[in-house]
């Protein structure tokens, strides 16, 4: 079972305070580089699950796309499709304060954005021969759409990323243009999305509404019901990659034959296992690691 992943591939700078965050003076701390991108974290987590899969995106050429290609190659994932366009590759930067909790991040999409509709028209055949198709909120919408249709057409069931509330908001009009196998939006990015509740995006032919509600948990929602899931307990080092990791192990799982509940806690404990972790993506991830937790 194949899944094709479309959107940011990014090199990740993460800032850790020693201490509470003191807005506006320098705080001390760490800092340290990793190979990041929703979509290329989650085509890793994906990837070292044992699923095939294949990552669309674009980097810049420099050394920053250079060693991200060659980091996201090695852990398993099919780079071939990815772009080098002029420019730098994408960065993200994230505050995290002592306890592994983000407080401020930013990210510079510029390479991403490169990818036009006509680029995934040129990936017609990848995407129609996927078992899944995983969609980043930070492609353009008017590129979003365009794999999304295609992947529709061909028959091929789509997930939606948000990612975050600004992009969740620029995709509140497609979602009312076309229908939808799956979203992830947490509490917010579901308010952005033009939704009150999981309800108002089945009203609009989304099937499966999967809300994370951080140390809440999360619902996976349905026409059919609801199912309310907890989070895992155990040490939080750092939650960068936490939910990428999470919709990565609910794809695997679903291929794998697991129903929609079962995905979930199974994507619950990736997301328990990377937070443990100083990692974006874990290294040592693994099914048999996974299913220690569940």
């Amino acid at each position: 079972m194949t899944v094709v992943v479309i959107g940011g591939a990014n090199l990740d700078l993460k800032a850790r305070t020693t201490r509470a965050v003191v807005p506006g003076t320098s705080n001390p701390g760490s800092i340290a580089t990793s190979p990041g991108g929703v979509a290329r974290n989650i085509a890793e987590n994906l990837a070292r699950l044992g699923t095939p899969t294949l990552l669309v995106a674009a980097v810049g050429r420099d050394l920053f796309g250079d060693d991200l290609l060659g980091a996201t190659a090695e852990a398993g994932v099919d780079v071939s499709r990815v772009r080098r366009v002029v420019g730098e590759t994408g960065t993200y930067v994230a505050v995290l304060d002592d306890a592994g909790e983000l407080h401020v991040a930013v990210s510079d999409m510029s390479a991403t954005a490169t990818l036009r509709p006509e680029d995934m028209d040129a990936e017609r055949a990848v995407i129609g021969a996927a078992d899944l198709v995983v969609l980043d909120g930070n492609l353009q919408p008017d590129t979003l759409a365009r794999a999304w249709t295609l992947a529709s057409a061909a028959g091929v069931r789509v997930v939606l990323d948000p990612v975050s509330v600004p992009k969740a908001a620029a995709l509140a009009t497609a979602l009312r243009d076309r229908p939808l196998w799956a979203v992830t939006p947490n509490t917010a990015e579901l308010t952005a999305l033009g939704a009150r509740t999981p309800a108002d995006l089945h009203a609009r032919n989304v099937s499966v509404v999967w809300l994370r509600e951080g140390a809440h948990g999360s619902l996976l929602s349905t026409p059919e019901g609801e199912v309310r899931l907890a989070t895992l307990p155990g040490e939080v080092v750092d939650v960068t990659g936490a939910g990428d990791a999470m919709l990565g192990a609910f794809c695997h799982a679903l291929l794998g034959g697991a129903s929609l509940p079962d995905a979930a806690a199974y994507g619950h404990a990736a997301a328990a296992l990377t937070v443990a972790s100083t990692s974006t993506v874990r290294a040592d991830l693994s099914d048999e690691l996974l299913r220690s937790l569940l």
